[in-house]
């Protein structure tokens, strides 16, 4: 059975993975971040697309969440979702 926290988890991805709401970059990178950290952890792979200057930035911002567990990277990943994507 799948945990509350993994359930909230999936549901925040489907609001954002869906949303048609312009994010600031900034944000776009954190919700990145956050959901690599939450599904692959630290074992890091290269990010996809073509624009190598915007893959680094996706690198450098999962680098910097590198040091939460994943658990922890999911809560932070629904609480951006929850701010700016819940009631768009």
């Amino acid at each position: 059975m799948a945990k509350k926290l993994d359930i909230a988890f999936e549901e925040a991805y489907k609001i954002s993975s869906t949303t048609s709401l312009k994010l600031p970059p900034d944000v776009m990178l954190q919700l990145y971040a956050y959901y690599k950290q939450a599904t692959k952890g630290n074992n890091y792979e290269q990010p996809s697309g073509n624009v190598e200057l915007r893959n680094a930035f996706k690198l450098n911002a999962w680098f910097q969440v590198n040091q939460i567990s994943e658990d922890d990277a999911k809560k932070e990943y629904i609480k951006l979702v929850n701010k700016y994507l819940k009631n768009q």
